[in-house]
This record gives C-alpha cells, structure tokens and sequence, in this order.
C-alpha cells in the first residue's frame, strides 16, 4: 500500500512517500482503509524536531487520526463493523497511510449525514475546541477573542463560543479576516499588525493558540475574573504570562485542556452530532494527495492554510 515514511527529523523533505506491506489487524483491533488522513501542528513540530507525544523508530509511517471504512476486523471483534464509516485515532503513527490497523474500542462511528471528510476535520479539532470551550467555560455576554482564529480549532471555538452567547472577536492575519467573519465572529482584527490590541477593548476569556507576544498582549486585556486558556504556540513560544502575573490581575490561567480517552472519545462524538444537527462547520481549507505530504507540512508551518488541513490517500 502506499505511505509516507518519516526517515527521519527534519524539514518537510524527509516526508518521503513510498510503499508498505498491507498492515494486518491483529486481535481487538480493525483494518480501515483510510479515506482522509488527518494533519496537526503537533505532527509538524514532531517531524522537525521529535517534539510532541509521538514515538517511534525510523523509518516510520507518522500520523494520528484517519477517517474511512472497516473493511476487515481482527480476533474478537465483531464482524458486523465491517462497513462501518469511522474515525479514530491511531495511537501516534500509522495515520499518513492507505489503510490502518486501529484498536476497535477507539472507533467513533460518524453519523449519517456528516461526510468523513467533515467527520476527520472534526477528530483532534473538535474535542480540542470543546475542552478548551469547557474549561473557560464562557458566559452569555462575555467577550472573548479567539487566537488564530482562521485555524482548524480556531474557526470552531469561534463557534461554539457565538453558541454559548458570548460576543466574539476573532485575531488571524489579514487575508484571513473575512472567514474569521464568516464562521461567525462579530468582529476581527488582524494581530500581525503593531498595536493590533488597542481597539479590541477589555476581555473575558482569551483563547490563546498563538502564544509569544500575541498572548501577552491578550492578557493585558482580561480584567479581572477573566481566563485565560493556552493551548497552542503557532508563534513558536509558550505564553510567557506567570501565575504570579495573573493572580495580581485576578485572572485565571488554564494551560490546555485534558482527559481520558474516553472522555475524548465522547468528546469526538459530540463533535459528530453537532455537526449533523448544523451547529458546528468544520473549515477544510486545503487537501493534498497522500504523496504530498511534505508540501501539506510546509504549507502549515508557512502559515499559509486556513481550516483544517487533510491528506487524501486516494487521490
């Protein structure tokens, strides 16, 4: 079948694509054959770098989220999955790939109606949307900025924060603003700009993705009782604000958001059935053939996508 060997750390050149033996499921676990492969900035950084949760030996197969249909099922798992449409992870590599062998119990099935394409967009960004949406947890009222908020999590927690009544403003750069707008943000501000904070006005909630100077400009707009939840460093730097910074402004500061797989399994699915029932709109701003893989990297750490990013092994 055909993969993408990461042969070693580096830059995106050494996303290789090449050729693998079938993977076989072994017991308890399923064969997807993979329709949609998923892309993170954690996988980008872990190619660089070694950065990140991911292990592994070189060469290996990176990728950890892939959508598609069981097509074969192994030792003590049901055959009547076979057909099933699915997302999953894939336990940190595996993922850039034509088919993968995944634990059963790490299925989460998509509904009918939402299209796999929607569903893998939805995998990583929706249940981390909807952590870092439980953790700051804000109000009808509030006023909330979104960090790189054109980004595949940005775009929904500009969503899900219009949805919980809050006023929303959403930072990106300049030929992002008008999607900021589109997936719902009453207003957005480009933070590329010096000074770019000045007109946002006092915050609740800030939803740092960028970290650097963009976080500590963020901050200083919280007032008291607000939080803070960083959860991404596109800038290359962690927020650099302290504890101690933040208790003499009286604000909260939450670093990421967690859980068990299963609760981010269920987190998934919720992800799932909002997007079947219209409230949540994945934007997949760009899609590469499998062999692309390199160019899919080097377009995200250029800052160049929007939305999600996929890999499509078919095409």
């Amino acid at each position: 079948m055909r993969v993408v060997w990461l042969t070693r750390f580096g830059d995106p050149s050494v996303l290789v694509p090449g050729e693998a033996p079938d993977p076989v499921p072994g017991p308890g676990q399923v064969l997807v054959d993979v329709a949609y492969a998923n892309i993170t900035f954690v996988e980008t950084m872990f190619r660089a770098s070694g950065f990140g949760p991911f292990k592994g030996e070189f060469p290996m197969v990176p990728g950890n989220g892939v959508g598609g249909v069981v097509s074969a099922v192994g030792d003590g798992v049901s055959t009547a999955l076979v057909g099933t449409r699915v997302v999953t992870s894939t336990g940190g590599s595996g993922g850039y790939a034509a088919r993968a062998a995944v634990d059963a119990a790490g299925l989460v099935p998509v509904p009918d109606g939402v299209d796999l394409d929607t569903a893998v967009a939805l995998l990583a960004d929706g249940r981390t949307a909807l952590l870092l949406l439980g953790a700051a947890a804000p109000k009808p009222g509030e006023r909330v900025l979104v960090e790189a908020a054109a980004g595949g999590v940005g775009t929904l927690l500009v969503q899900l924060a219009k949805a919980a009544g809050a006023t929303v403003t959403g930072a990106a750069g300049s030929a992002k603003l008008d999607l900021v707008l589109d997936v719902g943000a009453d207003r957005a501000v480009d933070y590329t700009v010096d000074g770019w904070s000045a007109g946002v006005g006092p915050l609740d909630v800030v939803f740092d993705g960028v970290g650097g100077t963009v976080a500590r400009a963020a901050f200083d707009l919280l007032d008291r009782g607000g939080r803070m939840v960083s959860y991404g460093l596109s800038s290359g730097a962690w927020s650099d604000v302290t504890d101690e910074q933040a208790a003499a402004r009286g604000v909260t500061l939450i670093r990421g958001a967690g859980g068990t797989p299963e609760q981010l399994r269920a987190l998934t699915a919720e992800a799932l059935r909002l997007a079947a029932e219209g409230r949540l709109r994945p934007v997949i701003g760009q899609r590469f053939p499998l062999e692309r893989a390199a160019d899919a990297h080097a377009a995200i750490e250029a800052r160049s996508t929007v939305g999600k990013t996929l890999l499509v092994p078919a095409s």
